[in-house]
């Protein structure tokens, strides 16, 4: 294989989606934590959801953050209607504001989103957007 195939899609790793117990107040039968699936957020959609967060240059940190989260989570369902219906609300993002209603639970989510994105975190492109 020459260098140059190296970069060929095929040779791209894929990157795994992970089962993480997103909040401590959704339980199975046991009371164990339901695990929730999560993916990687890609560069294409960061970006899309940047430039969709984004007015006059300056990002709505709250909504990009809501938005990136809704976008890595594959399951449950945040689009699903009866589930937004069962909690009173319209969107993924109100959706999400809801089941992880535990602000230590939402920014370790968010966080876990982070690493397994590997994106930097709010706070170091907010550094960086300074200097």
């Amino acid at each position: 294989m020459s260098e140059f195939e190296k970069f060929m899609k095929k040779n791209k790793k894929e990157r795994k989606n992970v089962k993480y117990a997103a909040t401590k107040s959704l339980c199975d039968n046991n009371g164990k934590p339901l695990e929730w699936e999560i993916k990687p957020v890609t560069s294409r959609v960061n970006e899309e959801l940047r430039a969709e967060c984004s007015h006059n240059g300056v990002i709505d940190l709250q909504k990009y953050r809501q938005k990136i989260m809704c976008a890595s989570i594959v399951y449950p369902n945040l689009s699903d209607a009866a589930l937004q219906d069962s909690y009173g609300v319209m969107n993924e993002e109100e959706l999400l504001l809801e089941m992880v209603d535990n602000t230590k639970e939402f920014d370790e989510l968010f966080l876990l989103i982070n690493k397994i994105s590997d994106t930097e975190t709010l706070a170091e492109k907010v550094e960086e957007s300074k200097n």
